[in-house]
This record gives structure tokens, C-alpha cells and sequence, in this order.
């Protein structure tokens, strides 16, 4: 795992960009501790932090084919590098390292800008063709990896970070429509960032500036298409099985140590148990959790490593972790995301660091094989929508009537969430349903100013990516969506951004692109069968996992704020939303914000999902601009 930079000038490099690359890669020492390198021509500069994963000795980037016309830097992993280096050195080709990043350049000579199609892995790529001046920055198929760039006058800059090119003096302009649709998400969909004049390269797509034109091409998409309606549970169940082992399989290639996270929820524990039948030695397992009941998994946890005698290491998250933890985080993640799990995302990481390397975790099983309740809501709604106006009308008025409560998706919550996004279309209220901000409570957030500067339509990401969604039943429409943004633009910039910021690489065997693409031609009723979620890879890990494992609540990676911010964070969510601090930008509503607070405080409604947010961006604002 590593950390690149670069700079591009089509008309030739400026005497300051040599030094601007180096100072962008010096922000990237946390992604690559182990050792840098750069190349320079008299058009490009590139830049490279390496953490060894493989080929500890000869593996250093940048990398250069047999002819140094073609250089690369790259982040991330190619699994099936070994088969590949193998068909490339009967064609003639001469390898200096056993790294998986000499591949790329010698498959490049082969198939040039195409190439991309051959790699199963989870990468950032900025290649440089020397002889055609040619730049091709790629991103993987599910964006594992991450990719930002921002234009220049006559070429480009790119990183594997936003934080390094500021460094470079990129703009720091606020992008509001970003805002406002981080209000909606809770994350900023791709390809926006939080600063207007900085982009993300899109999962699936490549980059090429070539005679002074820039194109960018996706490259893959994946189709929600049904396979053979006549084919057997049994079928299907036997080959995720076997196709999610090779998976795993191909994601322990290592020269340093593995473990995995284990939350004790069904998808980590079937990657726990998977990379158990393929390790001899006992695997390292690593787990979180909290003292409130209703949050905590590590009951769950401890059950699936004692059933597959694993070596288990765990830590029990305290308040005050939160108020040290919060501003530090915001050096890595460089820009708002209001997810809360990224708090013991980041320890769970910290505690696996200190025993391995590199560590495998489950994320992509619930948007695969429908393991989240708006999916459940998706089909409760169906049936809501058709109960008559005198039943589903005092129905609202008495789930109005219903107690506060801290409780991890308590039945008041999920209900009232609900009720707020029924009335809208299925793709809009799966995200009123995961987001903090539906439409009407944010028109009361925003101060004038900003109401005024941000478009009508904060869900446009959602449209964007229906334009390219081939699927034609509305449930296999959500799945691609949040495949799109949920999984991409959240969980897996929150997971890359922890790991990362304590070196630690992960690795998600449910993401590999051949399985995601065998996954989405499941029938869905084998997904969600009833209200009954995920039921096809329960049946393909049957006898595998503890019987408990399958029939228990799902949790997730949440904490208890709701709790905690009116207990023990109480003195730190009353300072960081003072009068004082939320007047410095003046975007906000003051007095709505009191509002919503007083009513947490007091216990009258559980707001934790409204002021969280603002309290990210609070601290982001501090960071980037105080």
C-alpha cells in the first residue's frame, strides 16, 4: 500500500513543480512509512511513499519498463499479478523485481492504455508513456483505492490524497453544492470534493491527457441482470462458496503478515472463516466494541473465534476517545464525512497494527446480497403505499407520539426514518433513509446566503448514477446505488483513510470484480427472501459459522452517540456548536441548531443524526480554515 503524487505540464515543468511533487509526497508519509522515491522528466514529476507489502527489497517505485520509456507509480494491490508476470515473460519481457508493480508497465507495452481490463485488484495508477507523452491515471473497478486531481492551465496534478495537493497550493475554495449534498449523504459523492477546484476520478474509470486533450473513459460498469431463472439454490449457494474462497485466496499473498477484522457480524465472519480453511498457522482476528448493550458485538466476535480457534485480540471504546479523537482525524480524511464508525474504524486499525500488516474485513457483503434494512423499508413501503388513507394517516400520527430513545436503531427510530422518506421515490428514500438531512429539515439548517447558493437538488448524484444502471427491477436499482455511493464514497473512504493513517492495508476478498459481477446475477428474492436478508450466503456458509451467527440482529459499526452526546460529550458538543464557533462561516441556522440540541439534550428527541454532521464540519472548517 502506498501513497503517490504527480504533476504534468504539457508544455514542460515550471522550476518550482520538482520541489512542489516532493512536498506532496512528504504529506503522504503515513500511506507509505517505509520508504519514497521519485522520477522527473522535462514533463512530469512523480513521487511515491511505499508501505512493503510484496518484494520488501526490490519493490521500489517508481518503476520503469526494460527501456525507461514507460514509468509508473502506483497504490494498491494486483491479486493476480503471478499469472500475468508468468504470460508476460514467455512474450519476452524482463523483470528486475518479484513486485506486482513491474507488471503494470510490461503489460502497458502489450495492450497499452486497454491493460487496465487484465488486473483484478484494488489500485490508483498514474502511468507515463515517455516516447507519446501520455498520462493515464486509472482507478479500480469498486474504488478501493482512491484518486484525486485537479486541473492546471496547461496540464495536471494529481495524489492519492486531497491534503497533498494543497500542499501544492491547489485552491481551497468551498464547492457548495458538495456541501449541501453532504448534508443529504453524510459523505460527498464522487466526483465532487468538498473543494471546487479538486476532483475525484471516478471507480471504473481511467484518465488520459494526450495532445494536450483530457479524456475520461469508464472502463467497467457492473450489470444487475438475473442469470438462469431455472437454476437451484443449492447451485447458487455451492458457487458463492467457492467463488468467494478463491477470492480470499488471492488476497493472502503477502511478505508480512495478515489477520482479519472480525465484528462477529455474517460477513466477516464467513471471510474469517474462509481464510481459515485456506491458513495453516492460527489467524489473527481483531475486534471493537462498547459498553452500551445495544451497540456492542463482541459477544458475537469472541463466538466465531472460539469456534474457529482463532488468536483474538480485542478493545472496548470509551467516550472520552471521541473528543481526543475527532480533531486528529480530520488530518486524514481531508474533507466532512459524518459517518461515526470511522472512530473505532480508526482504533480497530491502530489494535490490528500492532500485530500485522495487512488485514482482510468484509465490506461489499451487505450491498451484494441485500444485507441492510432499506431494504427491508424498500419492501415494507410497497406495502404501506396500498393501506387506505384512514389506516397509514393515524398510523404517522402515533409513530410521532413515540418516546426518544439511544438505542442502536431502535423501533422509534427506524420508524419515524421511515415515515420521512415514504413519499418519495425508492432511490430517494433508500437515501433519506441512510442520510441525516431530508430536504425539508435541511431548508431549516441552511442560513439564507447559503439556501441561495446551492441548487434544489441535493440528491443529483442519485440520477448520475441511474443514467448508467441496466437494471430494471427497483430493488437490483438500489443495490447498484449504493455500490455507487454508500459503499464508495463512505465505507470505503472511511476504511481506506483509518487504515491508512496507521499504515495498515486492507484487503475486501467480497470486492474482487469477478465475484461482484457473478454476485449481481443473483435473483434478488434469493437476497432478500421476504424480509429475511441475505439469505443465499447464509445458506452457502450452512455449517461453517455457529448457528447463532445467522439468526442474530444485525448491529453495525456504529457508536452510541445519541447516549454519549448528551452524557459524557456533553461539555464538548456544547463548545464545539457555541454560538461563538458556528458564527465564524455563518452558513448555519443558529437558531435551529440551538433548537435541535435543546430538544437532544432534554431527551425529547434523538437528534444525533441531525448534529453530528454539523459537529464534522465544525471541526473540518477549524482545520482547513481557522
Amino acid at each position: 500500500m502506498c501513497g503517490l503524487s504527480g504533476l504534468f505540464r504539457s508544455e514542460g515543468l515550471q522550476p518550482q513543480d520538482r520541489e512542489k511533487v516532493w512536498r506532496m509526497t512528504r504529506t503522504l508519509i503515513h500511506r507509505g512509512p517505509d520508504e519514497e522515491g521519485f522520477y522527473d522528466d522535462n514533463f512530469i514529476a512523480l513521487g511515491m511513499r511505499r508501505l512493503k507489502i510484496i518484494d520488501l527489497v526490490t519493490g521500489r517505485q517508481p518503476i520503469a519498463n526494460e527501456d525507461q520509456s514507460i514509468w509508473t507509480v502506483y497504490n494498491g494491490e494486483i491479486f493476480n499479478f503471478p499469472e500475468l508476470r508468468a504470460e508476460l515473460e514467455k512474450r519476452g519481457h524482463l523483470f528486475k523485481t518479484r513486485s506486482d508493480t513491474e507488471v503494470i508497465v510490461h503489460l502497458y507495452e502489450e495492450e497499452g492504455p486497454d491493460f487496465v481490463h487484465r488486473l483484478n485488484g484494488m489500485f490508483a495508477i498514474a502511468l507515463w508513456d515517455k516516447k507519446r507523452r501520455r498520462l493515464c491515471l486509472y482507478r479500480d473497478r469498486l474504488g478501493i483505492k482512491p484518486l484525486h486531481y485537479s486541473f492546471l492551465p496547461d496540464g495536471l496534478i494529481f495524489a492519492s490524497e486531497i491534503k497533498a495537493l494543497l500542499e501544492a497550493g491547489v485552491d481551497r475554495e468551498i464547492d457548495f453544492e458538495a456541501l449541501s449534498q453532504f448534508f443529504s449523504f453524510e459523505f460527498i459523492p464522487a466526483p465532487r470534493t468538498i473543494f471546487r477546484k479538486i476532483h475525484k476520478l471516478l471507480p471504473g474509470h481511467r484518465l488520459i491527457y494526450e495532445n494536450k486533450e483530457i479524456r475520461i473513459e469508464k472502463y467497467w460498469d457492473v450489470v444487475f441482470e438475473p442469470d438462469d431463472p431455472a437454476r437451484s439454490e443449492n447451485d447458487y449457494a455451492e458457487e458463492i462458496f467457492h467463488r468467494l474462497r478463491e477470492a480470499v485466496r488471492m488476497r493472502l499473498i503477502s511478505d508480512v503478515p495478515l489477520g482479519v477484522f472480525l465484528s462477529g457480524g455474517l460477513d466477516s465472519s464467513t471471510i474469517t472463516s474462509l481464510m481459515k480453511e485456506i491458513e495453516a498457522s492460527p489467524i489473527k482476528t481483531f475486534a471493537i466494541g462498547f459498553r452500551e448493550k445495544s451497540f456492542n458485538e463482541l459477544h458475537y466476535a469472541r463466538l466465531v473465534a472460539e469456534y474457529l480457534q482463532t488468536d483474538h485480540q480485542e478493545f472496548v471504546v470509551e467516550p472520552k476517545l471521541v473528543t481526543e479523537l475527532v480533531p486528529r482525524l480530520m488530518n486524514y480524511l481531508d474533507e466532512p464525512l459524518a459517518d461515526a464508525s470511522v472512530i473505532p474504524t480508526y482504533l480497530i486499525s491502530y489494535l490490528a497494527r500492532q500485530k500485522v500488516t495487512v488485514a482482510l474485513a468484509g465490506d461489499g457483503g451487505d450491498e451484494l446480497f441485500a444485507g441492510y434494512d432499506t431494504y427491508k423499508a424498500y419492501r415494507l413501503a410497497t406495502y404501506y403505499r396500498r393501506l387506505p388513507r384512514f389506516i397509514n394517516t393515524p398510523l404517522r400520527s402515533l409513530v410521532n407520539l413515540l418516546p426518544a430513545s439511544s438505542q442502536r436503531l431502535s423501533f422509534e427510530f427506524k420508524a419515524k426514518k421511515f415515515l420521512l422518506g415514504i413519499d418519495y421515490p425508492p432511490e430517494i428514500a433508500n437515501y433519506i433513509w441512510w442520510g441525516a438531512y431530508p430536504p425539508q429539515e435541511k431548508a431549516r439548517l441552511f442560513s439564507p446566503q447559503l439556501q441561495q447558493i446551492t441548487s434544489s437538488n441535493p440528491y443529483e448524484p442519485i440520477a448520475f448514477h441511474l443514467q448508467s444502471c441496466r437494471a430494471q427491477d427497483p430493488l437490483d436499482r438500489l443495490f447498484y446505488l449504493d455500490l455507487k455511493l454508500y459503499l464508495q464514497d463512505d465505507l470505503l473512504v472511511k476504511v481506506d483513510r483509518m487504515s491508512m493513517a496507521n499504515s495498515l492495508e486492507i484487503r475486501v476478498p467480497f470486492l474482487d470484480y469477478t465475484f461482484v459481477e457473478f454476485a449481481a446475477r443473483i435473483p434478488n428474492k434469493l437476497k432478500l427472501k421476504g424480509l429475511q436478508t441475505k439469505y443465499i450466503l447464509k445458506k452457502a456458509m450452512a455449517g461453517r459459522l455457529p448457528e447463532e451467527i445467522f439468526r442474530r440482529p444485525k448491529i453495525g459499526f456504529d457508536i452510541p452517540l445519541g447516549a454519549w452526546l448528551r452524557g459524557d460529550l456533553k461539555p464538548f458538543v456544547l463548545e464545539v456548536l457555541s454560538t461563538e464557533n458556528l458564527s465564524r462561516h455563518g452558513f448555519f441556522n443558529q437558531a435551529y441548531i440551538e433548537k435541535k440540541l435543546r430538544e437532544h439534550l432534554r431527551g425529547q428527541h434523538n437528534h444525533r443524526q441531525l448534529l453530528w454532521p454539523i459537529i464534522i464540519f465544525q471541526f473540518w472548517y477549524d482545520r482547513y480554515y481557522r
